[in-house]
C-alpha cells in the first residue's frame, strides 16, 4: 500500500545545494511535473507492483515518487508490504539523507570555528555556538572530560544572535591572538566573564559571522547550542540544547 504523509517531513529546514541525479534517461514526464513543482531527482530505485521509484529532495528533505506502470501517474509517499514494514526508508537514506548528511558535515568543517580540544581526536563534535548563550556554557563544562583526555575535539561554530554584544563577543573571540585560549577562559569564568566585545567588527569578521549564522538557519537550527556529530554509523545527527546526562555518551562517545 502507499502510506500518503504531508510534504515537506524530515530535516525540516534544511536547504543545501541540490545533489545531481545519476542517471542517463530522460525523466518521464509525469516525474518532470512534480520537479517543476520544486522537487529535485536525486536518483531512481526498483519497486515491486509494476512502480518505479524515483528518489527526490522537497525543501531539503527526503520524498519518494512512485510512477504507476502506464507512466501517466505519480504517487507521493512510503511503500508498506503487506507486514506493514517501510519498502521507502532505505532507498531515501542512501540517495538523500547519507550525501545530505555528508554535504552537511562538509560545511561546518568549512565555516568559521574555533577549536576546542586536540586536533588528532577521534571524535569531532560542532557545535553552534553564542559568547552569552549559558546552555552552551553548560555543554562546554560537560564536555571537559572528553576534551581534556584528547577524546573529543569540540569545534565551536560562532554565532551572534541572543544580545546586542554577542556578535561583538564572538568577534573579539575570533580574532584574539590564541582563539582556543580566549574561548576556553570565558567559558571557564561563566558569568564572571569579563569577555569584551569588539565595538567595531572588521567586514571579513563580520562577513564570516553572518555566513555561521546563515549555515546554522539552513541546517535546521533556531537556538544555540545546536550540536552536530556522527553516530556509529556515520550518520549525521544533532542535538538541540545541551544534553541530559543520559544523553552526553551518544554524543561523545565512550568516556
Amino acid at each position: 500500500m502507499i502510506q500518503f504523509k504531508p510534504l515537506p517531513y524530515l530535516l525540516a529546514g534544511v536547504s543545501l545545494l541540490a545533489l545531481p541525479m545519476a542517471q542517463a534517461e530522460e525523466l518521464p514526464e509525469a516525474i518532470k511535473a512534480v520537479e517543476a513543482r520544486g522537487a529535485e531527482v536525486v536518483g531512481s530505485f526498483a519497486a515491486p507492483g509494476g512502480l518505479k521509484g524515483y528518489a527526490a529532495r522537497y525543501n531539503g528533505q527526503g520524498m519518494a515518487l512512485y510512477l504507476t506502470p502506464d507512466g501517466e501517474h505519480v504517487l507521493i509517499g512510503s511503500l508498506l508490504d503487506a507486514k506493514g514494514e517501510d519498502l521507502t526508508r532505505a532507498h531515501l537514506e542512501k540517495l538523500v539523507y547519507e550525501p545530505l548528511g555528508k554535504e552537511m558535515w562538509t560545511r561546518m568543517e568549512n565555516s568559521t570555528w574555533i577549536a576546542d580540544g586536540n586536533a588528532d581526536a577521534p571524535r569531532v563534535i560542532y557545535m553552534f555556538s553564542d559568547p552569552n548563550c549559558p546552555y552552551c556554557n553548560m555543554f562546554w563544562k560537560q564536555a571537559r572530560p572528553w576534551v581534556e583526555s584528547g577524546k573529543v575535539q569540540l569545534r565551536h561554530i560562532m554565532v551572534g544572535m541572543l544580545r546586542a554584544d554577542s556578535a561583538g563577543k564572538s568577534a573579539a573571540l575570533l580574532s584574539a591572538r590564541d582563539p582556543q585560549a580566549a574561548l576556553n577562559e570565558h567559558e571557564a569564568a561563566g558569568k564572571a566573564s569579563k569577555l569584551k566585545p569588539l565595538e567595531k567588527i572588521p567586514t571579513a569578521l563580520e562577513k564570516q559571522l553572518t555566513d555561521n549564522l546563515m549555515l546554522m538557519s539552513e541546517l535546521g537550527a533556531q537556538a544555540t547550542p545546536a550540536i552536530f556529530y556522527l553516530d556509529d554509523n556515520g550518520r549525521l545527527q544533532q542535538h538541540q540544547g545541551a544534553p541530559r546526562p543520559d544523553a552526553l555518551d551518544t554524543i561523545m562517545g565512550p568516556r
